[in-house]
């Protein structure tokens, strides 16, 4: 299975995903300073503390992370049914069920993985320009850090499952477009916040929808010997 996903990620080549991850990650602080920044600036302060800093950098972190996972299932899969050349792959003495399980692997790992190391690194980044600049009054205490790095965990966790439940949508026609509208509806069940209330910290919703992306997975894997190869 290893084997399998090191070739897949070398066939797909991931400096594309590294530069995207990268730009997200900048585009996301630069909107956090000039959100803060500019409510400074018109005496309202809807990020009155970091609680709420966490939130919404969080549900932006997942948000673009679980419609990149979109982005990877419709080049490592759906694209490949629509093109037809995953079938010259079925040909290959690898079972098929490892190799599709290879891919899925290949998706969910990656969001893992992008959602934890963009989450501290957007918000060790806010908190260290805050540092200089103050533009949120409330300073993190030292116990914060232990619960945030678990909460970060879980929600990658529950992202990542999460982010396979496109795989149903695109692979009904193999299309691509269902792939990724289909994430977007993820998001806005799992990350929508309001100063009212906020779907971005209850862990139950993703967690649902990550035990629903593991089953459609599993379904598909499962099924893949019957698919047609004319």
């Amino acid at each position: 299975m290893i084997k399998l996903m090191k070739l897949e990620i070398a066939k797909m080549g991931l400096g594309w995903y590294v530069k995207a991850a990268i730009i997200a990650n900048v585009v996301i602080v630069m909107l956090m300073f000039m959100i803060s920044y500019f409510e400074g600036v018109e005496g309202k302060y809807e990020l009155a503390n970091m609680g709420e800093l966490y939130i919404i950098i969080g549900a932006m972190v997942r948000s673009t992370f679980i419609v990149m996972a979109s982005v990877l299932i419709s080049k490592l899969i759906i694209d490949e049914y629509k093109k037809k050349t995953i079938f010259v792959m079925f040909m290959y003495p690898v079972s098929r069920k490892k190799l599709l399980a290879a891919k899925l692997a290949i998706v969910a790992l990656l969001t893992f993985i992008a959602i934890v190391i963009s989450h501290i690194f957007t918000l060790s980044t806010i908190i260290g320009i805050n540092h200089f600049f103050h533009i949120i009054e409330e300073a993190p205490v030292a116990l914060d850090y232990g619960s945030q790095l678990t909460s970060i965990v879980t929600f990658a966790f529950a992202a990542a499952g999460a982010s396979l439940v496109p795989l149903y949508f695109g692979m009904r026609k193999h299309s691509v477009p269902a792939t990724i509208l289909s994430s977007l509806l993820i998001v806005m069940l799992t990350s929508s916040s309001n100063p009212v209330f906020s779907l971005a910290t209850i862990i139950y919703i993703p967690l649902g929808l990550a035990a629903i992306g593991v089953a459609i997975a599993w379904a598909t894997v499962r099924n893949i010997e019957q698919t047609d190869v004319l």
